[in-house]
């Protein structure tokens, strides 16, 4: 059967992070995850493929991901025909910041970097090129004093760069997305609860005391997205979950998790995922250590 890693990070009650850098001709590590938050640079990956949480990306020549504690993830080979592959990792113990520290004022943008790393975050070439004069700098550095500092404007660099988007869905990753609206939450906490089900618009609007039409302007200005496409995706990440940690079949998860047709599952998996549920599936039990 296959098995997902634990792997315990080598940083002891005195370290502020640690780094490793490797030149590799292939990705041969499996899927794991541990409790620690990991900043991973790659080069020389075009045509590999970055697997975090429920989300998969084929990659270009640069990439840099930032990846929540407990979050599984793994870069894998897949298309990509470099043997110079060049990837520097930074894992960071989960309490290096303080709930204070994080709630100061010029702290906001890291804090809200660090919540978005939940579901796992993935930057852009902008902001990848700003990182790395300051990576290599890191990755030829003894852990020092200025060595932290260098990584404290690093992550302060990527966190004002706003240039990265989310990953895994926050369904798969069990992360809560903060919400100011009560009844926003209310109607999330219901879709939430009954995905299963058949979910009507009417009775969504009767719970808020809002007329259909009104509804779903007001649903779409909170979330920037429509009340379906959420319903989709709190029931594709679920999907993803069980296609990932459970034995039962494509079918059987489908209309498990809401949905009256195979097709129109697989359709829907494939517009949020890129990839069919089969191929999802596929990618994870490849990836996974056999035992």
């Amino acid at each position: 059967m296959s098995k997902l890693i634990i792997e315990i990070p080598p940083i002891s009650e005195k370290d502020s992070y640690y780094l490793q850098e490797r030149y590799k001709p292939n990705f041969n590590y499996p899927l794991h995850k541990h409790d620690a938050y990991e900043l991973n640079f790659v080069e020389h990956c075009k045509g590999a493929r970055r697997i975090v949480g429920d989300n998969i990306e084929r990659l270009g020549d640069y990439d840099l991901a930032f990846i929540g504690c407990n979050l599984e993830h793994v870069w894998e080979q897949h298309e990509c025909s470099s043997d110079t592959i060049h990837e520097i990792t930074i894992q960071i113990p989960k309490d290096l910041f303080s709930e204070q520290w994080l709630n100061r004022r010029i702290n906001q943008p890291i804090k809200e970097m660090f919540e978005s790393a939940k579901v796992g975050i993935a930057f852009g070439m902008k902001a990848i090129m700003t990182a790395y004069e300051r990576l290599n700098a890191l990755s030829k550095s003894e852990p020092s004093f200025n060595s932290a500092m260098t990584l404290m404007t690093l992550l302060y660099d990527l966190a004002v760069s706003n240039d990265y988007h989310r990953l895994s869905s926050s369904h798969y990753s069990h992360t809560e997305t903060p919400v100011t609206s009560r009844r926003i939450q209310k109607l999330k906490d219901y879709i939430d609860t009954h995905y299963q089900d058949e979910i009507r618009m009417e009775t969504l609007s009767d719970m808020v005391n809002m007329t259909p039409n009104a509804l779903s302007r007001f649903f779409k200005q909170r979330t920037n997205r429509s009340i379906s496409n959420y319903i989709n995706e709190v029931r594709i990440g679920q999907a993803a979950l069980l296609l990932a940690d459970s034995t039962q079949t494509v079918v059987e998860i489908s209309y498990k998790c809401g949905f009256n047709t195979i097709s129109n599952f697989n359709r829907t998996f494939k517009s949020i995922k890129g990839i069919t549920p089969t191929e999802f599936r596929e990618s994870y039990k490849k990836n996974a250590y056999l035992i």
